[in-house]
């Protein structure tokens, strides 16, 4: 009898002690909001949680790059504005040289482009993070190379960068080149040399020479244009993914929800149910024990 009655202590004790850990993690699971603490309290939704962690991190990561990828974008789109704004100056001026005007009108309309060209220049070595916009890959150098002469003149321009174009990848199946291509990065130089070629034909005093400029001012212009028009495009496509990589990343967050979340309303009633019979399970071992100190007094 009395090996009976200590088995019977022994089986009760386990039995508390299992209710105890059960009602303290149904605790922790109220308090917190979570149900997994320990990858032994789920393996599988651990093993899927591990997998959606992981693609979090990596929506995280082209989230970064999507925005690292506009901000490129937008500033080469406000530099490519402002020598937009150089071009319309430009071809109003030689519209006004290629009529009838006084020599001191040439002269005043040479020393404007002359700053023009100036402007231009500051504007095609434009940095942004401390990297050249329009220099291609070759983000350390400076792309547009000015030769002066002695009187310190802008008298032409080369192109020091190279026909690369940085891509930045956006997601797992898509990249983009948020900088300026090639075309546009040479037909900058191209313009700043065409400003230069205006200035030399005002400077002359001839009609005819600045009526010469204007059709290479024209095709700096549509390039301008066409680049500007490009750069929309690639904003907008930028801005798209973004929503779609948000959309993604709710998504994943919803996911991620219904693995380790608790519920709280079924968890109370585990817990509820757990403290009953954590309770039944001491008045029974407190009985249990006072019948085996009887037994063990008899």
């Amino acid at each position: 009898m009395r090996i009976a009655t200590n088995s019977a202590s022994e089986s009760v004790l386990v039995q508390i002690q299992k209710l105890a850990e059960r009602q303290s993690r149904l605790q922790t699971q109220v308090a917190t909001g979570q149900r997994i603490f320990q990858p032994e309290d789920d393996p599988s939704a651990v093993g899927r949680l591990l997998g959606l962690d992981v693609e979090r991190r990596r929506i995280a990561q082209y989230s970064n790059n999507a925005s690292r990828a506009l901000e490129v974008s937008q500033a080469s789109y406000s530099g490519l504005q402002d020598v937009k704004k150089i071009s319309d100056r430009a071809g109003e001026l030689a519209t006004l040289g290629a009529g009838t005007a006084s020599p001191d009108a040439y002269k005043a309309y040479a020393k404007e482009v002359n700053q023009l060209i100036e402007q231009a220049v500051q504007l095609g070595n434009t940095k942004f993070r401390n990297d050249y916009l329009f220099a291609g890959t070759a983000v350390t150098t400076k792309p547009f190379a000015e030769t002066r002469n002695v009187a310190g003149d802008i008298t032409s321009v080369a192109y020091a960068g190279n026909a690369n174009q940085a891509e930045i990848q956006l997601s797992e199946s898509s990249s983009i080149a948020p900088g300026t291509n090639n075309a546009t990065n040479t037909g900058l130089r191209d313009f700043i040399n065409n400003l230069v070629t205006l200035r030399d034909a005002l400077n002359s005093g001839s009609g005819a020479a600045v009526s010469a400029a204007q059709p290479s001012l024209e095709t700096s212009e549509n390039m301008l244009v066409n680049s500007l028009s490009e750069h929309g495009a690639i904003e907008l496509r930028i801005e798209v993914n973004q929503k779609q990589q948000q959309t993604r990343a709710d998504d994943i967050e919803k996911l991620v929800s219904s693995e380790a979340d608790a519920d709280l309303s079924t968890t109370v009633v585990k817990l509820n149910q757990t403290s009953l019979a954590y309770e039944a399970a001491l008045s029974s071992a407190s009985k249990i024990l006072n019948m085996s100190l009887l037994d063990y007094l008899k």
